[in-house]
């Protein structure tokens, strides 16, 4: 570990500035797919930006295919090639594997090509906060966050020596899979507890049936993201908007995207399920430290600290009863009200201490496994400012740029479309199309 440390402390003289542009078309190509991203979820051997996540492509559906099942073509994605998301999440990548190797990219997805090394430095430097805040100088929002192929092509990214490459290379897969490993780890050992919900539900009754509102308080947030004041000046806590839910692996998050002053709204207390919902059903997340939850968000407090792992597991049963109670456009809009009416099962007191019992030790993994990626991700972080700073610039997002991510900016303040220089940014250039037709 000290080798690779001295390494990565190597000098940055080295470190020519170029870009895609100025490296040329014999070095590093680019295109994007041309499919809808919409068809990734019907259309068998697919790749669409919601697949790049956290690094990496997540596992493709059922309904993949073999490699060789369609005739290649310019968004037919090669082992080494860096897929970068261009919508939405915008300048998010992931390096292709032999596993997903022939697939076909969507539209929003763009394709760089070059030797190995050059491909793996491009995947890190897209992390650093230099490398985001240039992106985001440039995206569009008139729909969605859209960056454009060609803005990538000119972006200005420092060169390192290839053994220092290696070096970074080298460690930031380590944590890739590391964190991958936990996550997975940790998202086993929710569905185990998940599994055993359903045994005791299923096997060990007849039990009696309640309301929510009989044995939990639930209590609907409010106040929205762009209204929160600056906790800059007082004690802060975490602050939950409903998307801040979604997608979760497994329902415990060690700290939370925002935070507004502590006395801003109602604190609810560690161990409170906070739960917010959308069209693909109910999101759910157990608190380890105080938190206040805002519009369509809802805090469940059980009664009982030991009815905690009975009542998420019951609610995680019931996702989609649950997003069918909710209002508003993608079943968004839920309320303390509506869940207040949903029948539960609730076993005799005996039984939820059992239970509680029983899941208590996967959920104390699970929470464990979360810290640790966290630590992980924290360790990552200081490796791409590093990175940044070496490179002679530091720069974070800033507040305003990081707000267009989910709204249209006033039309005065869209940057103009960018006048492509190349000829070609949708496609291989002509050269290389016959060479490989």
């Amino acid at each position: 570990m000290e080798g690779e440390a001295d390494r990565l402390e190597s000098s940055t003289a080295a470190w020519r500035t170029t870009s895609i542009e100025i490296e040329g078309d014999q070095k590093i190509r680019t295109t994007s797919g041309f499919l809808d991203d919409k068809s990734a979820d019907k259309t068998p051997g697919v790749v669409g930006s919601t697949f790049v996540r956290d690094g990496r492509i997540l596992a493709i559906p059922a309904n993949e295919c073999r490699t060789g099942e369609s005739p290649p073509s310019r968004a037919t994605l090669r082992e080494g090639d860096l897929a970068v998301v261009l919508v939405r999440r915008v300048g998010e990548s992931a390096l292709v594997t032999p596993e997903h190797a022939g697939y076909t990219a969507t539209r929003p997805i763009g394709i760089i090509r070059a030797e190995p090394l050059i491909v793996r430095w491009l995947h890190i430097w897209l992390q650093t906060p230099t490398a985001k805040a240039r992106i985001e100088e440039d995206v569009t929002a008139h729909v969605e966050p859209t960056v454009s192929l060609d803005t990538l092509r000119q972006m200005l990214f420092p060169l390192p020596p290839p053994d220092v490459i290696s070096a970074y290379h080298r460690a930031f897969s380590l944590i890739e899979e590391m964190i991958s490993l936990y996550r997975e780890t940790a998202r086993k050992s929710v569905e185990l507890a998940d599994a055993l919900h359903d045994d005791w539900a299923s096997s060990h009754g007849p039990w009696e049936t309640r309301s929510l509102g009989k044995v939990a308080k639930p209590k609907t947030g409010k106040g929205s993201e762009r209204s929160l004041p600056s906790p800059l000046l007082e004690p802060s806590a975490d602050v939950i908007a409903p998307k801040d839910l979604y997608d979760l692996p497994v329902p415990h998050v060690p700290r939370f995207r925002l935070s507004g002053p502590a006395g801003a709204g109602e604190l609810h207390p560690p161990g409170t399920i906070m739960l917010s919902t959308r069209s693909d059903g109910t999101h759910t997340a157990v608190l380890s430290r105080p938190a206040t939850p805002l519009r369509s968000v809802v805090a469940i407090r059980p009664a009982e600290d030991e009815d905690r792992w009975w009542l998420l597991h019951e609610l995680r049963s019931r996702s989609g009863d649950i997003a069918e109670l909710a209002q508003g456009q993608n079943s968004r809009e839920i309320s303390a009200l509506a869940l207040r009416r949903l029948k539960i099962t609730w076993p005799d007191r005996f039984s939820r201490a059992e239970f509680h019992r029983a899941a208590e030790p996967l959920h104390e993994a699970a929470q464990l496994l979360v810290s640790k990626i966290a630590t992980l991700h924290d360790l990552q972080n200081s490796f791409l400012r590093d990175i940044s700073a070496k490179a002679g610039i530091l720069r974070e997002p800033t507040t305003k740029s990081a707000e267009q991510r989910t709204a249209a900016p006033h039309p005065a303040e869209i940057p103009a479309p960018r006048v492509s220089r190349t000829g070609h940014e949708s496609g291989w250039p002509p050269e290389y199309r016959r060479a490989h037709e």
